[in-house]
C-alpha cells in the first residue's frame, strides 16, 4: 500500500524559516500545500539556494514523490504535464494533469499538413468558463524514411509550438527528427525490447522523456522499465497496448492494473504515466473503409482510455462531434471533487443596463452563473446580475446548505453598491430560493420579486412582472 504522507512529515524537513518567500506565511502551511499538491518544492527558495538544506531537498523529493511520477514534454511556455497522480479513485483526493490528446501527423500526408496542424493548435470550446482545447501533435514515421520523418518534424515546427510526440520505432529516424526538434523537448515513442539501448541514448543525448511499449506483456513492460532506470532514464511514459474488438477488455484491465499497482501497491516500476493510442482504430481490419463506424469507436475508446487512466492518447480522426465530448469528459474528471467549479462573486452588467435596469441575482456555481449568463446574453437583455458567494454550490444546495441566505444577499448588495447604480429598489432572486424573499425585504427594505425556477424563462418573466 502506497503510504500516506502528512504535513508534519514535510515540515521537519523543510527550512523552517517562515520567511514567506514561497507567498505562505508559515512553513507549515506550505508544508499543508505540498501535501495536497497545491504547491511546488521549487517555490522553497531556501532549499535550492542553500548548501546545507541539500539532504534536506533530496529527502523531501523521496517524501514527495506521487505514486505515478510526473512528466513533462515540450517547448518552454507551452510544455505539458502528465501523470503525477496520487489516487487511484478521484473521490480520495483529486486526479492531477489531465489527459493529454495528441492528434496524429504523418510523414507521407497525402493532404495539406498545414490545415490539420492549424486545425489542432486552434480548435477551443468555452466550457463553463474555462478554455478546452487539444495538447500535443503525434508526428508518425509511416514511410520508414528518416529524411522524409526529418522533413516532417522540420515542417510542424514552424506550422506550430504545440508539444510534439515522435513515433518511430527507428533510432536513426527519431534522431533525424531530433536533429530538427529536440530543443523542443518532444516525447519520444518509443523503446522495445529490440531498440532501448539506442533510445536511452537518445534520451539522455537530448534530455527528452521516452515512451516504454511492449503491447501485450505487461511483464516484459514492466521489465523495459527496469532496464531503463538502471541505465539512468528515470522519464518514461508506458504504452502497455491498445486494441480494439476482442482485445479492448485486455487493454482496459491492463491500465487499470498498472494504476493499481502504482497507487495501491507502491510499485514504482508501475508507477509512470500511461499512453494509449484509440487511433488503432483506423488500422484495424474491421473498421478498414468505414470511416464512419472508426469514427465513432475511436471516439468511443477515447473516453475509455480517459476515465481508465490514460494521461496521453493518440488519436487521428478530428471531428467536432467527436473531440467535444471527450474533451468535456476530460474536464469534467480532473476538476476537484470536493471544490465546485465556481466563478468570482460580483456584479456584472449585460447590454447596456441603466438605473431603471432589472438587478438579478444568482450563486456563483460555474455552472449556474453560465447558464444564466447565456439565457441573459442570448434575450440581449440590459441588466445586472448578482453573484452571490456560495463557495460554488448551486442555487438549490446553497440555499438548503445555508450558503446562499438573506443576511448573505443584503450583504453581497452591500459590499457590490447595487444601490448606486439602479435608482429602483427591486431585486429578481431565482425561484428555487423563494422562500429568502420575505427575509430580504425585511433586512433591506427592497421589493423582492420570485424569478423563476429555469433562466430560461427569465426574458418572459421579465417581460411580464418587470414593471419601474
Amino acid at each position: 500500500m502506497a503510504k500516506k504522507i502528512s504535513p508534519m512529515d514535510v515540515y521537519k524537513l523543510l527550512p523552517r524559516l517562515n520567511c514567506g518567500r514561497c507567498g505562505i506565511s508559515t512553513c507549515l502551511g506550505f508544508a499543508a500545500k505540498l501535501v495536497e499538491r497545491a504547491a511546488r518544492l521549487e517555490e522553497c527558495t531556501p532549499l535550492f539556494e542553500e548548501e546545507r538544506y541539500r539532504d534536506n531537498l533530496s529527502q523531501l523529493r523521496e517524501v514527495l514523490r506521487p505514486p505515478v511520477l510526473e512528466v513533462a514534454f515540450g517547448p518552454p511556455g507551452r510544455e505539458v504535464r502528465v501523470g503525477g497522480k496520487l489516487v487511484l479513485h478521484r473521490h480520495e483526493l483529486r486526479y492531477m494533469n489531465p489527459t493529454v490528446l495528441a492528434v496524429d501527423v504523418w510523414d507521407d500526408i497525402e493532404g495539406d499538413l498545414e490545415s490539420r496542424v492549424k486545425l489542432v493548435d486552434s480548435l477551443s470550446y468555452t466550457y463553463i468558463g474555462r478554455e478546452l482545447k487539444l495538447n500535443a501533435l503525434a508526428l508518425r514515421c509511416r514511410s520508414g524514411d528518416p529524411s522524409r520523418f526529418q522533413d516532417l518534424a522540420e515542417k510542424v515546427s514552424k506550422l506550430t509550438d504545440l508539444p510534439i510526440i515522435l513515433c518511430s520505432l527507428d533510432p536513426e529516424a527519431l534522431e533525424a527528427a531530433l536533429l530538427k526538434v529536440g530543443d523542443r523537448r518532444p516525447l519520444i515513442y518509443a523503446a522495445t525490447e529490440d531498440n532501448w539501448r539506442d533510445l536511452s541514448e537518445l534520451a539522455k543525448m537530448y534530455g527528452c522523456p521516452i515512451v516504454v511499449s511492449s503491447p501485450g506483456n505487461l511483464s516484459k513492460l514492466r521489465g523495459l522499465v527496469k532496464v531503463l532506470n538502471d541505465e539512468g532514464v528515470d522519464r518514461l511514459v508506458l504504452d502497455p497496448g491498445t486494441y480494439v474488438g476482442e482485445g479492448l477488455a485486455y487493454t482496459v484491465n491492463s491500465f487499470t492494473l498498472l494504476r493499481w499497482l502504482a497507487c495501491r501497491q507502491g510499485d514504482r516500476l508501475s508507477g509512470y504515466p500511461l499512453l494509449a493510442i484509440p487511433a488503432v482504430v483506423w488500422a484495424d481490419e474491421g473498421f478498414r473503409g468505414k470511416p464512419e463506424e472508426a469514427s465513432w469507436m475511436e471516439a468511443t475508446v477515447t473516453a475509455m482510455m480517459i476515465a481508465r487512466y490514460a494521461d496521453i492518447a493518440i488519436i487521428h480522426g478530428v471531428e467536432v462531434w467527436q473531440l467535444l465530448p471527450n474533451l468535456i469528459l476530460r474536464e469534467n474528471l480532473y476538476t476537484d471533487p470536493v471544490k465546485p467549479v465556481s466563478v468570482e462573486p460580483g456584479l456584472r452588467e449585460f447590454g447596456s443596463p441603466d438605473d431603471r435596469s432589472p438587478l438579478l441575482v444568482t450563486t456563483n456555481f460555474a455552472l449556474t452563473y453560465f447558464t444564466v449568463s447565456s439565457d441573459i446574453e442570448s434575450a440581449k437583455l440590459n441588466c445586472y446580475l448578482l453573484v452571490v458567494d456560495t463557495e460554488g454550490l448551486s442555487v438549490e444546495s446553497s440555499v438548503a446548505g445555508r450558503k446562499l441566505t438573506a443576511e448573505k444577499i443584503a450583504e453581497a448588495m452591500k459590499e457590490y453598491r447595487v444601490a448606486e447604480k439602479v435608482s429602483h429598489r427591486k431585486v429578481v432572486i431565482p425561484g428555487l430560493a423563494a422562500r429568502l424573499k420575505g427575509e430580504l425585504e425585511d433586512l433591506t427594505g427592497w421589493e423582492v420579486l420570485v424569478g423563476p425556477r429555469d433562466s430560461s424563462d427569465i426574458p418572459s418573466f421579465l417581460a411580464k412582472y418587470w414593471r419601474i
